[in-house]
């Protein structure tokens, strides 16, 4: 008899940097990024332009960077903010360079670190305009270029411009198969939008399958990721002037019906009662008429024995329905006052994150100017790469710091030998920008994994430094990394003001106040589902966005990690409240009055959070329970 050896288990924060993310090969992206750095290059190269050739490519190379998988009219803010932020911080970095001393430019640019960092904490887009702002800065004040200042803005926008605007133009091979309708046929513009409403009837259908399981709460935890995709598919200004195009209508309705069918699957999961296979069979069908653009046809009604069953019968009824008419509410829309992006800015969370950006910006700026001024290790040549690495390492949402730091430094090591090995022999300058456009090509891919995009962006860089007319830096790009990386080690670890784990808990607190409000709508206006179902779409989706900052804390170093220690049990019980908050908005719908289980299913869960926010020092908002 043979006995087994446990497997080795690695460490969280060395977990996370051998982790990839996986999935098809976006093809598309693919292609404009073959099409965006490369071909700018070359029609520079052609006008005697070469430097503004190279501008344009490193703001084609960020904006790839942020063409992600989505809807066209989410990349015009994905792509286009973060654009304009970078040629916002060309701008002043480029006249900061030109007028500033050495301490000034430093001390300008922690105060941008500063801002920057703590906006970054307001969202995905917020973090990649910041980022772009603090890099673009740093080459502004520190990239040897003979064009002024204006020239090198409109080639940075030109070249971030370009990207869009494939981004925008071209089609995406498949989604149109088998669309038989006149309106779908050739609207190739929404098939972002319609693979994520597809996707939402899909996952309501796999949560109707795994009631009862054990499967129940990752499928109902894949049904909100679900919802988030397709509310970031609808966020983005309209393609048309007017919303006239019945496609775009449609799938409008279509979102807007598949919001109570992820009310009623998810009752019928609280409830821990397999459902009949029948009932997961409808989501399924609107799921296969959202992709083909046809009509559903006769949906399988489930029995009506439970509430559950019932809400999901009238929620099938109401899609139905939709769907042939064409028309539903709008309630997509995810708007931030200003107040609130204020109070996220100058909170823990924006504060912590704008100091550590701050620090390691100004720290990256002060150590390279040191270095440019004494032209060691052949960082006065650019010696801006050191701050701008070190902005792309301190930003935690790319990853837990340590895993970004062994990425980093792996991915730029053999980025830079490769690229020694193959600039020996390509001809220049057009093997170097053939090299560029595959680099381009290459970059939707890398984007899997923080040392694969490393290499990539580090052979694209030091090709265009040799196509701008310097010699080949990389040895130089090695240094740099390095020392951004070790600058960074040291100051994401120092003590700060406050109380650590801000991020976390901000993002907690957020969870809170959403699932308070969400509970207190349901039990005091029953019956105004519209307010009910996009308080519920906040609830999950900010539940959602603590999830995953308390898991990028748990896979930091033990010294870091255990600032966060107690959050993934409070995320947990404020995800059973909002499930318990919607099985009892669906009986309230049902009978107008709560069981006696709802009612003492939510004052444990009264007890439970109370007990959990004094241990983990967490603000969270009392329970609006009487009994």
């Amino acid at each position: 008899m043979t006995r087994r050896t446990p497997a080795l288990a690695l460490p969280p924060w060395l977990a996370h940097a051998l982790r990839a993310q996986r999935g098809p090969v976006p093809w598309s992206a693919v292609v404009r990024g073959a099409l965006a750095a490369g071909p700018l290059l070359l029609a520079a190269l052609a006008a005697g332009r070469a430097s503004l050739g190279v501008v344009a490519a490193v703001a084609a190379m960020l904006a790839g960077i942020n063409d992600r998988p989505g809807s066209r009219r989410v990349s015009v803010r994905r792509i286009g903010v973060p654009a304009l932020a970078g040629a916002a911080g060309l701008c002043a970095g480029t006249y900061a360079g030109d007028h500033l001393g050495a301490v000034a430019l430093t001390l300008v640019l922690t105060v941008l670190g500063l801002v920057a960092g703590g906006f970054s904490a307001v969202g995905p887009v917020a973090s990649g305009a910041a980022t772009q702002l603090l890099v673009t800065s740093a080459i502004g004040a520190g990239m040897p270029l003979p064009d002024p200042g204006w020239q090198r803005v409109l080639a940075f926008l030109a070249g971030a411009g370009w990207l869009l605007a494939l981004r925008l133009a071209l089609p995406t091979p498949g989604p149109l198969t088998g669309a038989t309708p006149r309106d779908f046929r050739l609207d190739f513009r929404f098939d972002g939008e319609r693979a994520a409403v597809a996707g939402v009837y899909d996952a309501v259908a796999a949560l109707l399958d795994a009631a009862g399981t054990q499967h129940a709460v990752a499928r109902r935890a894949a049904l909100t990721a679900a919802l988030d995709q397709a509310q970031d598919a609808f966020a983005g200004p309209r393609l048309r002037r007017y919303a006239s195009s019945s496609a775009e209508r449609r799938l409008h309705a279509q979102y807007a019906a598949a919001l109570p069918l992820a009310e009623a699957a998810t009752a019928l999961a609280w409830a821990g009662e397999s459902v009949p296979r029948r009932a997961s069979e409808g989501p399924r069908r609107l799921a296969a008429a959202v992709r083909a653009g046809a009509h559903t046809g006769p949906l399988p009604a489930p029995t009506r024995s439970a509430p559950g069953l019932r809400a999901l019968d009238d929620a099938l009824l109401h899609a139905a329905v939709a769907f042939d008419r064409g028309r539903g509410d709008d309630l997509h829309t995810r708007r931030r006052s200003p107040g609130s992006v204020l109070r996220t800015v100058l909170g823990a969370g924006g504060r912590e994150y704008g100091l550590r950006v701050g620090l390691c910006f100004g720290a990256g700026a002060a150590v390279a100017q040191a270095l440019h001024h004494a032209q060691w290790y052949g960082l006065h040549r650019h010696w801006y790469w050191l701050p701008a690495t070190a902005v792309f390492l301190v930003k935690p949402d790319l990853g837990p710091l340590v895993s970004r730091v062994l990425c980093r430094a792996a991915g730029t090591v053999l980025g830079a030998l490769v690229f020694a090995a193959v600039a020996a022999v390509l001809p220049r300058p057009g093997g170097l920008v053939a090299l560029v456009a595959l680099a381009g090509a290459l970059i939707p891919v890398a984007t899997r994994h923080f040392a694969a995009q490393t290499a990539v962006v580090t052979v694209l860089v030091l090709a265009l430094v040799m196509v701008g007319g310097e010699p080949q830096a990389s040895a130089g790009r090695i240094g740099e990394t390095l020392l951004a990386c070790a600058i960074v080690l040291v100051v994401g670890h120092l003590p700060m003001p406050g109380q650590r784990g801000g991020g976390v808990r901000a993002r907690l607190t957020a969870a809170g106040d959403a699932a308070h409000a969400y509970l207190a709508h349901v039990l005091s206006e029953p019956d105004d589902r519209a307010r009910r179902w996009t308080l519920r779409r906040e609830a999950y989706r900010t539940l959602a966005e603590a999830r995953a900052a308390i898991a990028l804390a748990a896979a930091e170093l033990p010294a870091l990690a255990r600032h966060s220690r107690g959050a993934d049990e409070i995320a947990a019980t404020l995800e059973r409240l909002a499930d318990t908050t919607t099985a009892c908005a669906v009986h309230l719908d049902d009978t107008g009055r709560l069981t006696p289980r709802h009612l003492a299913r939510l004052a444990e869960l009264r007890d439970e959070l109370a007990e959990r926010r004094d241990h983990a020092g967490v603000r969270l908002p009392e329970l609006p329970l009487t009994g």
